[in-house]
C-alpha cells in the first residue's frame, strides 16, 4: 500500500513517521524541512500535494484550518490534480463538518473514496501513536485503512457512516477540551492567589476526581518557569472554538462555557499568545499583564 502524507508539522510528521515504519510514504509540506526530516529516515519528499498524491492508495491531510485543507486539496498542485482514481482520502484535520462535507463530495466527484477521520490526543499522543480517530465513513471505507490508521491510533471510533459525522463529534471534544484547558489554568492560577504552591497543588489533585487530561498533560507547562515548546498553539483553539460557536449556531445548542473559553482564547491571541503554546492561557487569570 502506497501512502501519501500532506501536512507534516506538530501532529502530522511523527504520524508519517509512524507509518513509514511500515508502508512506503511520499510526503509534502510548504515547509521543506520537515519534508527532509522524513525523507532523511526513508520517506520520498515531493515538491507539491499533486505530484505525492500520484500514484497513492491512500492520501493522508493533516492541516490546521479549512482554509488549508481546500489549498491542500483543491489549489494549484493540489491533491485533485494528481489523485487516482479508486484510491482513499483519509481527511484527519479538524475542520468542521460543512468543510468536510463538501471536500467528500468534491473528492468522490473524482472517483475518490474518502474517510472523514480527526483526531484527538494532541501531540503528545501523536508522538506515541496512540490518538483517537474519530471516523465518519462508511464502514467498508474504513476497514480499507484501517492498516494505516492502527499505526497512528490506539482507538478508531467509528462515528456515523457520512463524512462530516467525525468531524461533528470532533467539536463535541473540541468544547470539552478548551473549556477543561481553561478551568485548569483558572485553578492553578487560582491556588497562587490563594498563597499555595501550585506545583503541590497539581500533584496533589491530579490524580483524583478533579483532574482532566488537560490539566494532566498542560498543568506542568503551566507552571514551567521555561517557556514551553509549542506542542499546540493557543491559535488551534481559536479555530477549532470558532467551529464549535458556528456549529452551536447553527444547531441551535445552549453552550455558554464553550462561548466563555472562546473568548479567553480569541483574547490570549489578541495579546499576541496565537503561536504560544496554548498552555500560555493561565496568563489570562494573571492580574499582571505579559
Amino acid at each position: 500500500m502506497k501512502v501519501t502524507f500532506v501536512g507534516v508539522g506538530a501532529m502530522g510528521l511523527p504520524m508519517a513517521r509512524h507509518i513509514l515504519r511500515r508502508f512506503p510514504v511520499t510526503v509534502f509540506d510548504p515547509d521543506s524541512a520537515r519534508t527532509a526530516e522524513l525523507a532523511a529516515q526513508g520517506a520520498t519528499a515531493a515538491v507539491s500535494a499533486a505530484e505525492a498524491a500520484r500514484g497513492a492508495d491512500v492520501v493522508v491531510v493533516m492541516v490546521a484550518t479549512p482554509a488549508q485543507l481546500d489549498r491542500a486539496l483543491f489549489g494549484d498542485d493540489g491533491v485533485h490534480a494528481g489523485l487516482p482514481a479508486g484510491s482513499t482520502v483519509i481527511l484527519m484535520s479538524s475542520v468542521g463538518t460543512d468543510c468536510a462535507a463538501d471536500a467528500g463530495r468534491r473528492l468522490e466527484a473524482l472517483g475518490a473514496k474518502v474517510v472523514d477521520a480527526p483526531v484527538t490526543g494532541g501531540a503528545s499522543r501523536a508522538e506515541t501513536g496512540e490518538l483517537t480517530v474519530l471516523a465518519g465513513a462508511a464502514p467498508d471505507v474504513l476497514d480499507g485503512v484501517r492498516p494505516v490508521l492502527n499505526l497512528v491510533a490506539s482507538r478508531i471510533a467509528l462515528c456515523g457512516g457520512r463524512v462530516g459525522d467525525g468531524q461533528a463529534v470532533k467539536l463535541v471534544n473540541q468544547l470539552l477540551c478548551s473549556v477543561h484547558l481553561a478551568a485548569a489554568g483558572e485553578a492553578l492560577q487560582f491556588a497562587r492567589a490563594l498563597g499555595l504552591d501550585p506545583v503541590q497543588v497539581l500533584a496533589a489533585i491530579e490524580p483524583g476526581a478533579a483532574s482532566s487530561f488537560m490539566l494532566s498533560d498542560r498543568g506542568p507547562r503551566m507552571l514551567s518557569t521555561d517557556t514551553p515548546p509549542v506542542r499546540s498553539a493557543v491559535d488551534i483553539f481559536v479555530k477549532d472554538s470558532s467551529l464549535v460557536l458556528a456549529a452551536a449556531r447553527k444547531s441551535g445548542a445552549v453552550t455558554p462555557l464553550a462561548e466563555q473559553a472562546a473568548a479567553l482564547f480569541a483574547r490570549a491571541g489578541d495579546q499576541g499568545l496565537g503561536r504560544h503554546d496554548d498552555s500560555s492561557v493561565i496568563r489570562m487569570f494573571q492580574k499582571e499583564p505579559h
